[in-house]
């Protein structure tokens, strides 16, 4: 733990992903994908879900056309687009009332270490942002990369408009996504690590953390 700490500590900039790192929202955007393919099935719908946890920090509008095909549907953008937004209406109020990772509400908005800032998430920029408004987070961020912007762009653009070595940065997530879009910008990574979230990372040997209540204790 103590070497995670010192790891966020001393970093000038910081990249958040936003569901199962700020908000303990997995579990809803989860329950979402199984509820929206139910009518075609318990077999579909469980295969959808477990696909969806196996696959997290990958946009909605990859993983859909992959289900959509599963239950005999078509894949062209009309669809696509149709199954996403009925999506984002089951899980955007429920994501917001989602409860926080603990210690990171009050991290983020103390900043104690004065530093960077910047939210890099697979969810619809749109979304997110109304997302971050109705927290009254949006401020806490300098800038915020949300869907169609992948993790592994984002974090490049982030380097570059900050003109920071990758080694001055860290990049906090929870999925193998995450991590492989640190790993091909060369920056450090810290694993939000928690139960079931952990598939696929299991040849993560790096840092990790369950909570942000150590950094708060030591403000």
């Amino acid at each position: 733990m103590s070497n995670a700490i010192n790891l966020l500590q001393a970093a000038r900039l910081i990249l958040w992903d936003f569901d199962g790192v700020i908000k303990d929202s997995v579990t809803v955007k989860s329950i979402a994908f199984e509820q929206l393919f139910l009518t075609y099935g318990s077999d579909i719908a469980k295969q959808v879900r477990v696909h969806h946890e196996n696959h997290g920090g990958i946009s909605r509008y990859d993983k859909i056309p992959i289900y959509l095909a599963w239950a005999g549907e078509p894949t062209d953008n009309f669809t696509v687009e149709k199954f996403c937004k009925q999506f984002s209406q089951m899980v955007q109020q429920a994501v917001i009332d989602s409860p926080w990772v603990p210690g990171v509400e009050n991290y983020l908005r103390k900043n104690p270490h004065n530093q960077i800032f910047i939210l890099v998430t697979a969810t619809p920029q749109a979304e997110i942002e109304t997302i971050l408004s109705a927290l009254h987070l949006r401020e806490c961020f300098t800038a915020i990369y949300g869907s169609p912007v992948s993790k592994k762009q984002a974090i490049q653009t982030a380097l570059e408009t900050y003109q920071l070595e990758s080694q001055n940065c860290v990049m906090i997530g929870d999925t193998k996504t995450d991590w492989q879009a640190a790993l091909a910008n060369n920056v450090p990574f810290l694993f939000r690590c928690c139960g079931a979230k952990e598939r696929g990372m299991e040849d993560y040997r790096g840092e990790s953390i369950t909570d942000f209540t150590h950094l708060v204790n030591n403000l």
